[in-house]
C-alpha cells in the first residue's frame, strides 16, 4: 500500500524537511512537477500551478453557488476581473464589426474608450496574479512582495510577462483614443505597443501552458487547469494575429483592419471562457494541508 499526498502549495522546495525528491518533470529549462519521498512509503506531489495559486486537491463535489460567489478566494477575484476585461474587449470588437449596432446604441464615438476601459481590469488581474506568484510559499515571518523576482520560476515568469503585456495594452488602447493620428503616428503610438504586448501575452500563455502540462505538449481533457491554459493560449495567438493584421501603413489593404478586429473578438472570447473556468478552479483554493489518500501500489 502506498500513500500519495497532493501538496497544496506550501514550501516551494520540498514539502517536508526529511523528504527526498525522487522525480522531477517539466519543459526545459523549468521544473513544474516534483515527487518527494517522505517517511514510510508516502509520496508528496508538488506542482508549480498548485503551488503559486494555493490550490488543494480537486473536490469530489462542487457547488455552483461557490463558483458564482467565492470572494474569500483571490483566484475567484482574478477570474472575475479578467472576465470583465475580456467582456469589454469583446463588446468593443463587436461594435466595431457591426457599425449598425454601435450606431443604434449610441456608442460610435466611444468604442476606443471601451477598449481602454477593458485594458484596466486586464492589468489589475494580471498584477494580482503576479502578486500571488511572488508570495507563493511565503513563510509568516516574511514580508509580502509587490512584484517579486523569480525568473527561474515558470509560473512567476508567465505572470510577469503577462503583466508587462497588459501595461503595453494600456498604452496601446489609450493612444487609440487620440484623434487625427497619421499612419506613422498610429504605427508608433498604437501598433508598436500592440504587437509588443501581444508577443508578451503569447510568451506568457505558452509558459502557463508548459507549467500545467509539464511538457511542451500534453493532452489532459479531464483537468480544468489544462482547459484554462489551452483556451487562454488560443486567445494569446488570436491577439497576436490581430496585432499583425492591425499594422498601420499607407499600403495596408482595406480589409486588414476588419480581420484584425475579428481576431481581437476571438481572443477576447477565449480569454472570457478561460476566466470563467477559473471560477470552479478557485473552489480548490485552500490554506489547509491537503488530505493524504491511500491507493493500491
Amino acid at each position: 500500500m502506498t500513500s500519495i499526498q497532493i501538496n497544496d502549495g506550501g514550501d516551494a522546495i520540498s514539502p517536508a524537511d526529511d523528504s527526498v525528491c525522487v522525480a522531477a518533470a517539466g519543459a526545459w529549462p523549468f521544473v513544474s512537477r516534483r515527487v518527494y519521498k517522505l517517511a514510510g512509503e508516502v509520496e508528496s506531489i508538488w506542482t508549480s500551478r498548485q503551488h503559486r495559486k494555493s490550490l488543494g486537491p480537486r473536490r469530489a463535489a462542487s457547488s455552483l453557488a461557490t463558483w458564482v460567489f467565492n470572494p474569500q478566494s483571490l483566484n475567484w477575484w482574478i477570474g472575475c476581473i479578467f472576465a470583465i476585461g475580456s467582456s469589454l474587449f469583446a463588446a468593443g470588437s463587436l461594435l466595431t464589426l457591426v457599425p449598425q449596432l454601435a450606431k443604434a446604441s449610441g456608442l460610435e464615438a466611444n468604442i476606443n474608450a471601451i477598449f481602454f476601459a477593458g485594458s484596466i481590469p486586464f492589468t489589475t488581474a494580471a498584477w494580482l496574479q503576479l502578486f500571488q506568484a511572488a508570495n507563493a510559499g511565503r513563510s509568516p515571518n516574511q514580508s509580502r512582495k509587490l512584484f517579486g523576482w523569480r525568473p527561474h520560476d515558470v509560473g512567476w515568469l508567465s505572470c510577469a510577462l503577462q503583466f508587462a503585456g497588459t501595461i503595453l495594452f494600456n498604452i496601446n488602447t489609450f493612444d487609440g483614443m487620440i484623434p487625427g493620428l497619421n499612419w506613422f503616428q498610429s504605427g508608433l503610438a498604437v501598433w508598436t505597443p500592440n504587437i509588443l504586448g501581444s508577443l508578451l501575452f503569447f510568451a506568457s500563455g505558452y509558459l502557463a501552458w508548459i507549467e500545467t502540462c509539464h511538457a511542451h505538449w500534453s493532452f489532459q481533457p479531464r483537468e480544468i487547469a489544462w482547459w484554462i491554459v489551452a483556451i487562454n493560449l488560443l486567445g494569446c495567438i488570436s491577439f497576436l494575429l490581430s496585432a499583425f493584421w492591425g499594422i498601420s501603413l499607407p499600403t495596408t489593404p482595406e480589409d486588414w483592419p476588419t480581420i484584425s478586429v475579428a481576431f481581437t473578438l476571438a481572443g477576447a472570447i477565449c480569454f472570457l471562457i478561460g476566466a470563467l473556468l477559473m471560477l470552479p478552479e478557485a473552489e480548490q483554493s485552500t490554506s489547509e494541508p491537503a488530505t493524504v489518500v491511500a491507493i493500491t501500489a
